[in-house]
């Protein structure tokens, strides 16, 4: 199954001149949404993460089932102020300004071995800083993934980890 075929692109969305991919069209044809979970739980379960790590918002969508399906736990990387509790914050710059992603304090033990995930790899920095954050809080990062990747924005490079995605534009 072609996968970019329940890919729908939006034009000029959230601004003139970006094409958005959105995968709510993947997520709504189950048949299609089941043959994803199970490609992605390929390529995640050779890193035997103990938890998965869904960068807000829509990496919750793929991390949550995918750790339901492989046995392991789930976390969210979540905007400042969004999570309750102690919380680990990780600063990290963008085109223009600066942004700051969190953790709970006690969401991951020391050498957990975890699998950053998010619907979309583009530029990279946001992935990175999740990376960097989970490993400030102790996790052994060993692989991040997405379903897909914009390869011309060269995100990966940004990254290092191994890094899987189900699908790629090139423009």
């Amino acid at each position: 199954m072609d996968l970019k075929d329940h890919i729908r692109g939006v034009p000029d969305f959230p601004k003139p001149g970006i094409l958005f991919y959105d995968i709510s069209t993947l997520l709504a044809h189950g048949d299609a949404w089941q043959v994803a979970l199970g490609r992605l739980a390929r390529i995640v379960s050779g890193h035997k993460p103990d938890l998965l790590a869904g960068i807000e918002s829509r990496g919750f969508l793929t991390a949550a089932p995918l750790a339901s399906r492989l046995g392991c736990g789930f976390i969210m990387v979540r905007k400042k102020g969004k999570l309750p509790g102690d919380c680990i914050s990780y600063e990290y710059d963008l085109e223009y300004g600066t942004d700051v992603i969190e953790i709970q304090k006690d969401a991951i033990a020391p050498g957990q071995r975890v699998v950053v995930m998010d619907d979309l790899l583009a530029t990279g920095g946001t992935m990175a800083a999740s990376v960097k954050l989970l490993r400030d809080a102790g996790a052994n990062v060993v692989g991040a993934t997405s379903l897909i990747e914009l390869t011309f924005l060269k995100g990966r490079d940004k990254l290092d980890v191994p890094f899987n995605a189900l699908m790629a534009y090139d423009d």
